[in-house]
């Protein structure tokens, strides 16, 4: 069974920064195209930033030059570290995990979602 648990989320000033984990299980984690998403209240979810097997990386606009995803195969866990977060940042930020990584940005293309850890960005 596909498990997916985040953590590192919070509150923190606008400027700040945060680091977000994703430890995986129930699967060979270096396989699989990993990714962020997120959801703010009334908004649908967005693409926040995928990682291939490779280490090929991609990112939606709004977080480009800000985020960087990463992760770490022997430790079986994903990363999102965060920095000069915005209010509009403020979201549900989940965990989600896909045999490719063929379009990043749907949300539809990975079957593996975590329950997702919240961000809230004041001004």
């Amino acid at each position: 069974q596909v498990q997916l648990v985040e953590s590192g989320g919070g509150s923190v000033q606008a400027g700040g920064s945060l680091r977000l984990s994703c430890v995986v299980s129930g699967y060979m984690f270096s396989t699989y195209c990993m990714g962020w998403f997120r959801q703010a209240p009334g908004k649908g979810q967005e693409g926040v930033a995928s990682i291939d097997v490779h280490g090929t990386t991609t990112y939606g606009d709004s977080v480009k030059g800000r985020f960087i995803i990463s992760r770490d195969n022997a430790k079986n866990t994903l990363y999102l570290q965060m920095s000069s977060l915005k209010p509009e940042d403020t979201a549900l930020y989940y965990c989600v995990a896909s045999h490719y990584c063929r379009v990043p940005s749907d949300a539809a293309e990975f079957p593996y979602w975590g329950q997702g850890t919240q961000v809230t960005v004041s001004s």
